[in-house]
């Protein structure tokens, strides 16, 4: 892509909980969610250092692309996606125009009475635009941001809504999904059907919690969803990552999925593998970790609020 270029900044495939992304569009540079943390328990186990010296890794890296950015966007307030300067400085907020997911309509509790609100205290007087997003389009110079209507954070509406994002200059596309857990239901793929994103960056399938929090049946709907997208659209590049990236047997969740991509000669990638590494998976290794490392000294970060949940 010419007018259009796309930085995975902090993923789960890179050893943390987000879906971070930096892209650079027509010299309009662009932030959606600034945010990363770690799972607090998994296998009864806390985060092991290695994952703390990612997330220190990760808030460093969000930060210094954060204060490069000209615009911010925050889909949803879970701490993976957005911080109150626990750990990421509010400054990168200042002078920047912000997008948010609308803190009082469509959003579940725990968002509405705490965090969107901290969020609010904490970036107050700092943006130099800041506005909701859900629904709308904005055009800034060349490029047009275009955002879905809140939808489904994964299956239902227990962990709240989230908003879709697409990103387009001049005849070339990206499109960034946010937590929609497959997608497995039909207003999250409506929004990529729509767009037709040439690079979709989306949340993969729960698969870690699959026959717990996620059905088998929402499993079975995601992968046909995404062959849908495949087939219907002109992507030529998905980066599957977020909640996929916590099962070790990913790959062999979505086997319909990389047969139709390859078939179409569709790319079907982590976020780690488009920046030409191997995925990194830290949570989904941390009975691993412990047992191959032990207890490590913690750094300096794993004393402030970096923990999802």
């Amino acid at each position: 892509m010419i007018n259009l270029k796309v930085m995975p900044i902090a993923f789960d495939s890179l050893g943390v909980r987000s879906m971070c992304t930096f892209i650079e569009s027509y010299g309009l540079k662009i932030m959606i969610d600034p945010g990363a943390a770690l799972g607090p328990r998994r296998y009864g186990l806390p985060p092991h250092a290695l994952e703390w010296k990612a997330l220190d890794d990760s808030i460093r890296r969000i930060t210094d692309y954060a204060r490069e950015a000209d615009v911010l966007i925050v889909t949803h307030y879970h701490w993976d996606h957005f911080d109150v300067g626990d750990s990421i400085p509010m400054d990168v907020y200042k002078g920047k125009c912000v997008f948010i997911k609308h803190p009082t309509e469509n959003i579940n509790r725990s968002q509405r009475v705490e965090r969107a609100p901290l969020f609010l205290k904490a970036v107050k007087g700092l943006p130099k635009k800041l506005e909701t997003a859900d629904g709308k389009e904005f055009q800034m110079g060349q490029t047009t941001l275009r955002f879905s209507k809140a939808v489904y954070h994964g299956t239902n509406p227990r962990l709240g809504y989230v908003i879709e994002c697409s990103i387009s200059c001049k005849g070339e596309k990206i499109l960034h999904t946010s937590d929609v857990e497959g997608p497995s239901i039909d207003d999250q793929v409506q929004f990529i059907l729509k767009e037709k994103p040439e690079i979709l960056i989306i949340d993969g399938p729960m698969t870690y919690m699959l026959g717990y929090r996620y059905a088998p049946t929402s499993l079975k709907i995601s992968n046909e969803n995404l062959i849908k997208v495949i087939k219907e659209t002109s992507v030529q590049t998905i980066i599957l990552d977020h909640h996929f990236m916590r099962d070790l047997q990913y790959r062999g969740r979505i086997g319909p999925v990389y047969e139709a991509a390859e078939d179409r000669g569709v790319k079907v990638i982590t976020a780690a593998e488009f920046l030409g590494r191997e995925p990194n998976l830290l949570e989904a290794r941390r009975k691993e970790l412990f047992e191959k490392f032990g207890d490590m000294e913690l750094p300096e970060l794993a004393s402030r609020k970096t923990l999802e949940g």
